[in-house]
């Protein structure tokens, strides 16, 4: 076997007085493929910290081969200091590399390399530090989550890219599909410490309920061992006295042994309110069409949506999902055509920003709205401590501020508020982001089980594969078709993985190339160099602020709504609210859109 690149042995390391390492090892050596897998909040990142030498443990080794180069991939990248994604990209470079690397993986994922890190969106954040490690070729990638914030076009396209390497790769990632397509070794973290298996992501879960069967077991034969003891302690004292004390010292040690044992952590018991079902007729939408500044987004697209469906919508980021979604639920008003809605629906609605959650706001503050201490679930009050037990908060975590949770705390905190209310319809825009896999299948097993309706955004390809009845997908200029059965379906049924449309400020090289080339051919007269008005340019210097303004104000009203009573309280306020937020968000889309074009204007003026 050859040797490790990388060996991190008996790693110990506390937070707060609470041991979160006791004992963790990590081995990786050419070429290997591990996936670290284990509950949120087990350490799997502050292990992955450890191995790139950010995060000094209290105890334990960790090697280096040297000369190898190790690349790590933070869930929450810096890009502080640098004045474009370009520049950030080629900071990852050997000091020996040619800056060719950068600028072709960033034209890979889509960037140009002139995006100013202080404007990315998350997806966009997420491929520019992709491309940051990716570039140098490292001996060693350290990935925590790659695919978060990535759409399904780029998920696949990494997943090439990684397969074609001969990097060793150590990925911690929610995704089972890209875990299972890529891993060939599992390291387990659970409870502070480490177990391997030579085999695949794939065969994980079975392995994992083995593992805990057996502990079970052997659990089971230690309080059978120390109820016999017990017994002897108290009817059988009749031998020498040297012989009863080492067996009551036995005794000490086996109630010391159970004490100390550490069972592993509950799953989540998700439910979600219900209100009175819904007309058979869920959705109609009949030709409906949406436009921003002459760009379709949504073209003629019909559907019938009945109750008891489960609806996945798929796409590249940008391509128009929630648009599409906004437009069937009655939030966005279409261009053309017509939706209809069914008869008593009560609509209930994750959305993927977590920003929108106020940090400085409790966990129960949160989730009671500030007031009281009972949360209403399908009609029952429940004590809002139960109420997080549900969710795998700990009692502890009461007062706990939301800007101190983890990304996974925050899905489930969301997760949470929305399924208070009582609906009949869910709409879930990336439910799974930062969810763990037991989690994932919790939720996975309430939404099989939910008696209405659900309308579900997502990249998570398994996810999708276990649960919709079928998928809607863009097909390039605002066209939407509606695929039987799940993502896997899809993709048999169209026969090609789906591709990110180029916009037509950035046509594809070769037609560049191509039109340079017939420009030289035909002398043409050169049309007149466009210039940016001064509305235009005004607008390009407010446009920030206005959407922040209304960014803001949603997030409020966002808040406002996220009230587990108000609905019960005051339906109407809450109806108009929920209209109002639905016409702001129209309004930041359409604003967003709007500065996106003046952008491209003006850097296509800025290069002509």
């Amino acid at each position: 076997m050859a040797p490790p690149l990388l060996q991190l042995k008996d790693i110990a390391l506390t937070f707060g007085g609470t041991p979160l390492l006791t004992g963790a090892e990590l081995s990786v050596s050419t070429g290997e493929r591990v996936s670290l897998v284990g509950r949120n909040g087990s350490g799997k990142s502050t292990l992955l910290k450890i191995a790139a030498g950010l995060v000094e443990p209290d105890r334990g080794a960790v090697f280096v081969q040297p000369g190898a180069l190790v690349r790590y991939l933070p869930q929450e990248p810096d890009f502080s200091g640098f004045a474009s994604t370009l520049a950030y990209v080629e900071a990852g470079l050997r000091p020996s590399e040619a800056t060719h690397a950068a600028r072709h993986l960033l034209e890979q994922l889509g960037l140009t390399g002139q995006e100013d890190p202080a404007h990315l969106s998350g997806g966009e954040a997420r491929r520019a530090s992709l491309a940051r490690v990716l570039a140098p070729s490292p001996d060693i990638l350290l990935l925590d989550e790659p695919t978060n914030h990535l759409d399904v076009t780029t998920i696949e396209w990494l997943e090439r890219d990684l397969s074609s390497r001969r990097t060793a790769l150590v990925i911690i990632s929610h995704d089972r599909r890209f875990l299972s397509t890529l891993s060939r070794s599992t390291v387990w973290l659970d409870r502070g410490q480490t177990r391997r298996m030579e085999r695949g992501f794939a065969y994980f879960e079975e392995w994992r309920d083995a593992v805990l069967a057996e502990e079970e077991r052997d659990q089971q034969k230690l309080d059978r061992k120390i109820v016999a003891e017990d017994h002897w302690m108290h009817y059988g004292v009749t031998g020498r006295r040297k012989r009863n004390m080492r067996r009551v010292g036995q005794l000490q040690a086996l109630r010391e042994q159970r004490r100390t044992y550490s069972a592993t952590a509950g799953t989540a018991t998700i439910t979600a309110g219900s209100a009175p079902p819904s007309g058979i007729l869920v959705i109609e939408a009949a030709g409906i069409s949406k436009s921003y500044d002459g760009r379709p987004v949504v073209s003629d697209f019909s559907i019938r949506i009945q109750r008891g469906d489960r609806i996945g919508i798929v796409g590249p980021n940008g391509s128009g999902k929630t648009t599409l979604i906004s437009m069937l639920t009655g939030m966005l008003a279409p261009d053309t055509g017509s939706v209809r809605l069914g008869s008593n629906l009560a609509v209930a609605t994750l959305d993927q920003h977590r920003d929108s959650l106020d940090p400085n706001v409790t966990i129960t503050q949160a989730l009671t709205g500030g007031s009281g201490d009972t949360v209403i679930v399908n009609g029952q009050a429940k004590h809002v401590i139960s109420y997080m037990k549900d969710f795998l908060f700990a009692s502890e975590q009461a007062r706990t501020p939301l800007g101190k949770l983890s990304g996974g705390e925050r899905g489930r905190l969301m997760l949470a508020q929305a399924l208070t209310k009582p609906s009949n319809l869910l709409v879930l825009d990336e439910p799974t982001n930062d969810l763990d896999m037991e989690t994932l299948d919790v939720l996975e097993d309430m939404l099989a089980e939910y008696p209405g309706t659900v309308l579900l955004i997502s990249h998570d390809r398994d996810f999708l594969d276990r649960l919709v009845s079928s998928v809607i997908v863009p097909e390039g200029n605002g066209r939407w078709i509606e695929y039987a059965g799940g993502y896997s379906d899809m993709l048999a049924q169209r026969g090609a993985d789906l591709t990110r449309e180029r916009s037509k400020q950035e046509p594809p090289k070769a037609a560049r190339e191509s039109a340079k080339e017939s420009a030289s051919l035909v002398a043409e007269p050169l049309p007149t160099k466009r210039r940016l008005s001064f509305k235009d340019k005004h607008a390009l210097e407010t446009l920030p602020k206005t959407i922040a303004a209304l960014q803001a104000e949603a997030n409020a009203l966002q808040a406002k709504l996220a009230d587990p009573q108000f609905y019960a309280r005051d339906r109407a306020t809450f109806e108009k609210g929920t209209a109002a937020l639905g016409e702001l968000q129209r309004k930041i889309v359409a604003a967003e859109e709007q500065w996106l074009e003046l952008e491209v204007m003006r850097e296509e003026l800025a290069s002509s």
